[in-house]
């Protein structure tokens, strides 16, 4: 077996782990607009205490609305307001970057990278599934970050890849240098992985410094068909 089959089906296969025809969720402890609001105001670096100033709220209202307890519609656009964002309608249902970032912080945090990289798959497959200005919306807002350096510059070189196959504008956040290594690193499942040469690793990843293999990305699809995630009220599902 080659070093880059190997790779695709240990990184690739991980992704469709534990799937089946049936209704799966990933367990979300917050919703979509909560998600989009931390993530609004830590792009900016304020505080809590901060936006509610800016916004003429209570702060625990920001901290209620953050972790997606009784925030109106009304609340939210202010909150965002505060933070020079605004709400805005998207002809579709697919996760952002931002609802995934979340996704893979959760995942981390709870020592399940393989289910990390189900979330980073997904979000290769949304991107993919759409075109021209619907596909950087779903790159617009800045994720927050997931405390893991490797997995930050993997979601900016993943989006970059895909907005540039359509020659779109790269958002700011993707650009930065918290968005970078040091030094080269693979993004690893298992200490018995092989490791990609920068030859087999997607161009913005490499200039990231992370190296995973382009296969990964490439067969996620046709492996994981037909129960391609969505993302609904809050969770991930399979939909029959």
């Amino acid at each position: 077996m080659s070093s880059s089959l190997g790779a695709r089906r240990a990184l690739s296969g991980a992704a469709c782990d534990n799937m089946s025809s049936e209704t799966f969720f990933w367990e979300q402890s917050v919703a979509t607009a909560s998600v989009l609001l931390r993530a609004a105001r830590k792009s900016r670096r304020l505080t809590q205490q901060q936006i509610a100033e800016r916004a003429r709220v209570e702060q625990a209202a920001v901290s209620r609305a953050e972790t997606g307890r009784a925030a109106d519609f009304a609340t939210v656009d202010r909150i965002l307001a505060a933070t020079g964002h605004r709400l805005y309608s998207a002809p579709t249902r697919r996760a952002d970057a931002a609802a995934v970032a979340s996704e893979i912080r959760n995942s981390l945090a709870a020592g399940d990278p393989r289910r990390a990289l189900r979330a980073l798959v997904q979000l290769n497959d949304n991107l993919v599934a759409e075109h021209g200005l619907v596909r950087g919306i779903l790159a617009l807002a800045e994720p927050e970050s997931t405390k893991d350096p490797v997995w930050d510059a993997a979601i900016a070189g993943l989006v970059a890849w895909r907005l540039n196959e359509e020659r779109l504008p790269l958002p700011e956040w993707t650009r930065g240098s918290d968005r970078r290594l040091s030094a080269p690193t693979a993004l690893e499942l298992d200490a018995a992985d092989p490791v990609p040469t920068e030859a087999d690793v997607p161009r913005e990843f490499a200039e990231r410094g992370v190296l995973v293999w382009r296969d990964t990305f490439e067969s996620s699809s046709a492996n994981c068909a037909p129960w391609a995630m969505q993302w609904e009220y809050g969770s991930w599902v399979v939909p029959h």
